[in-house]
């Protein structure tokens, strides 16, 4: 059987006689062989290629030197000038230490290239901002990842950039490197990882109760897995009116409550403290005595797909939400969740109905900020994205299989800068202050002229198609792999 080259319908590539799970590992195993195969072919995915016409060898001579002086002094007289005179202002450095990459750990420097070039990708073909990928090496003279390193990194480096993506940077030490660079640089310092997964979380869960005929503020919401992610959505959660009583966190040593004397010794773990103070006060310590009659559980933790017991989605309310968006592989995988009662299903993926990721978030909240040369990214520019999301999803039409818009819902990133942009003016965080209508008709050309030139070089022939037999070599794979299991 051909393979449709946009990799749609994918389940029906498998043997008939796979079940439901054989299918789910088998999309995974061809996901990721094909993905090793396409990347070894094109050499990566990015590359650099100049914005101006080149109409002469003399015009070289305007775009460097003797004419660029004129820019080095101008730009030396007003730094803010960087912004337009260069491509600073629609510029993201991805910067990360790999060392937690997806599910899997600590890949080193190098290992995070794949992600952060991804990440540079998405922004570029769904927001139209351009990014560059920054691996660097956290390690301090002890051989111990040492987030001021990373501090320091960003400190010299924000001058060439209009925005800073943190990516990948394991626990504790994701928190002290945003927050201090939140602080200490003048330009948007954003940790996907955190804010942008608690942004999408949070617009797909605002749709999701609405379906369930909830309210966010009565709803009893689990969260499995502590880390940056979680505790970002605790914590966006509860500014939106989420009732931190009503709330359960759990790491991997049991739920966070006021007694957990081994997160309140260690002054790096000051923001699951936080939550250790408020949430939980029953001082629930098992998860599955947790799970009985929640209306929510968001689990960021593990992958599975047995993280998530079927047990505990059987004992969750009526209409129970599930979002299980560990990668690559969801804590349960959506259609046993289904089998136990759960109401909405969501994760991570987009070959599972409900992708909760947040590249249907990060382009558009980027692109907003860097339109308005905003100084910094705050929890109410997250929260506004939030219900941006929320808001044209439910104008488009929503459902139990289908809460959110997906990436290709082009017009949901527009929507997405230009009330990002807008709440960046209103809170003084602008250094540029844009009408609504400026911001999404600039938004929206830049991401068309994006994807257009993506297009034109494939009919150029400048990107050329993927054999076929490298797609079907996957395939094959992935089938062999299954079976052998069985």
């Amino acid at each position: 059987m051909s393979i449709d080259q946009q990799l749609k319908n994918l389940d029906s590539l498998f043997p008939a006689g796979f079940n439901e799970n054989q299918k789910a590992q088998a999309k995974t195993l061809f996901l990721k062989n094909l993905s090793l195969e396409a990347h070894r072919f094109y050499g990566g995915k990015m590359q650099t290629l100049p914005k101006c016409g080149i109409y002469g060898f003399n015009w070289l001579g305007v775009w460097y030197t003797p004419g660029v002086s004129n820019i080095s002094t101008t730009i030396r007289d007003d730094n803010d000038a960087s912004f337009a005179l260069s491509n600073r202002g629609n510029l993201v450095a991805v910067v990360s230490d790999s060392t937690r990459v997806l599910g899997d750990g600590d890949c080193t420097p190098p290992g995070g290239l794949g992600v952060m070039e991804g990440k540079a990708m998405l922004m570029k073909y769904l927001g139209g901002v351009d990014a560059v990928a920054l691996c660097v090496d956290s390690k301090g003279p002890d051989g111990k990842n040492d987030p001021q390193r990373l501090i320091d990194f960003v400190k010299m480096a924000q001058h060439s950039f209009g925005a800073i993506n943190l990516e990948d940077i394991s626990q504790p030490n994701c928190f002290k490197v945003l927050d201090e660079l939140r602080e200490a640089c003048d330009i948007p310092v954003w940790h996907d990882d955190a804010q942008g997964t608690a942004c999408i979380t949070l617009a797909g869960l605002i749709n999701a109760l609405k379906l369930a005929g909830k309210n966010i503020g009565n709803a009893k919401i689990v969260l499995l897995g502590a880390g940056a992610s979680n505790t970002t959505i605790a914590r966006l959660i509860m500014a939106d009116g989420g009732d931190p009583a009503k709330m359960i966190i759990f790491d991997t040593k049991g739920g966070l409550h006021p007694d957990r004397g081994d997160i309140r010794g260690d002054k790096r773990n000051y923001r699951k403290w936080e939550l250790c103070e408020k949430t939980n006060l029953g001082k629930v310590t098992d998860i599955a005595e947790a799970m009985k009659g929640a209306d929510v559980l968001i689990a960021l933790s593990s992958p599975g797909p047995d993280t998530v017991k079927r047990e505990w989605i059987r004992v969750m309310a009526d209409k129970s939400i599930v979002f299980t968006c560990a990668n690559p592989v969801p804590e349960i995988w959506p259609y046993a969740a289904k089998e136990e009662g759960a109401f909405i299903v969501a994760t991570g993926r987009g070959d599972f109905p409900n992708q909760v990721n947040n590249s249907v978030c990060f382009p558009g909240i980027l692109k907003g900020a860097l339109l308005v040369r905003a100084k910094k990214i705050t929890d109410g520019m997250a929260i506004r994205c939030a219900h941006s999301i929320a808001e044209f999803s439910e104008k488009r039409g929503i459902s139990p299989d289908n809460i959110i818009a997906n990436m290709e819902e082009t017009e949901v990133f527009v929507h997405e800068a230009a009330d990002v942009a807008e709440q960046a003016i209103a809170e003084g965080v602008a250094r540029v202050k844009l009408s609504r209508e400026e911001v999404y008709n600039r938004a929206r050309a830049d991401i068309a002229s994006a994807r257009a030139i993506v297009e034109d070089m494939k009919k150029l022939g400048h990107i050329v198609e993927p054999p076929a037999e490298l797609m079907e070599t996957a395939l094959a794979k992935a089938i062999e792999a299954v079976q052998k299991k069985t």
